[in-house]
C-alpha cells in the first residue's frame, strides 16, 4: 500500500474513532503483540466484563470480542484495547508509532498485568510515549468512583509477592489514554468462576473495577 493511501485510510479511522459517542454500540478487543509473552490469556474475562457491563451499565457493547494487532490500522475501529500477559513483550518502531496514533486519536489502552508483565511493558511503553511516565493514580480518580465505589482504588484479586495493588496511569494533555493495573490480576477476577476458583464476592469487585474502567472510557464520566 503506497504513502497516500495509508494516510487517507488512517485519517479516516481517526475520524471514525472521534466521532464515537455513548448511544451507540462499541466493540471491544483484545492486543496481540510479538515477543513470545502470551497476549491471549484469559480468554473469557473480556467476554465476562461485556456481558456484566451490558447488565449493569445497560452500554450496548458488542458480545463479540476481536483480537487485533499492534501494528494493524483495525486498531482504530475500537475505542476500548485490553492488554494481557505474563512474559515478553516487543513492540517495533512502526507498531509503537501505530499504537502511539491510535491513543492520541481517542483510543483506550487497558494493560492488566497477569504477573511477570511490568518490566517488559514499561520498557515497551516508553517507545510509545518517550515523554511520558507512568503515574501512580490517587484513590480519588474519577475512575475508580463511577457507578462503583473504591474508596481504596484497586481491589486485590490474586496474590503474589505481599504487595499492595496499584493502579497506574498514562495522561497525555490532561486525558488518561492508558491504565494499567499491577499487583491486581484484575483480568484474572474476570475470568470464569471454573478458572481460578475464585469467590463470588471476588469477581463481583472484579468485574465492578471493570464496570468502572469502561464507564470512564465510553461515557466520559
Amino acid at each position: 500500500m503506497n504513502k497516500i493511501k495509508l494516510t487517507f485510510l488512517l485519517a479516516i479511522c481517526i475520524t471514525l474513532l472521534y466521532s464515537f459517542t455513548p448511544s451507540q454500540s462499541y466493540q471491544f478487543a483484545v492486543l496481540k503483540y510479538n515477543g513470545g509473552g502470551d497476549w491471549y490469556a484469559n480468554p473469557s474475562s473480556i467476554p465476562n466484563l461485556v456481558r456484566f457491563c451490558n447488565e449493569n451499565l445497560k452500554t450496548t457493547i458488542d458480545k463479540e470480542v476481536k483480537e487485533v494487532e499492534v501494528g494493524s490500522l483495525e486498531l482504530f475501529n475500537y475505542p476500548f484495547i485490553h492488554m494481557t500477559g505474563h512474559g515478553n513483550v516487543v513492540f517495533s518502531v512502526e507498531e509503537a508509532e501505530n499504537l502511539r496514533k491510535y491513543l492520541l486519536a481517542g483510543g483506550f489502552l487497558h494493560i492488566s498485568d497477569n504477573y511477570g508483565l511490568d518490566k517488559f511493558i514499561r520498557v515497551e511503553m516508553k517507545k510509545v510515549f518517550p515523554e511520558l511516565e507512568f503515574i501512580e493514580l490517587p484513590y480519588k480518580h474519577k475512575i475508580y468512583h463511577q457507578k462503583y465505589n473504591f474508596k481504596q482504588g484497586l481491589p486485590k484479586i490474586h496474590e503474589h509477592d505481599n504487595k499492595a495493588p496499584q493502579g497506574f496511569g498514562l495522561e497525555y494533555k490532561g486525558r488518561l489514554i492508558c491504565f494499567y493495573d499491577f499487583e491486581c490480576d484484575l483480568g484474572d477476577g474476570w475470568e470464569d468462576s471454573t478458572v481460578h476458583n475464585d469467590s463470588k464476592e471476588t469477581r463481583t469487585k472484579a468485574l465492578q473495577m471493570g464496570a468502572n474502567i469502561v464507564q470512564y472510557v465510553l461515557m466520559g464520566e
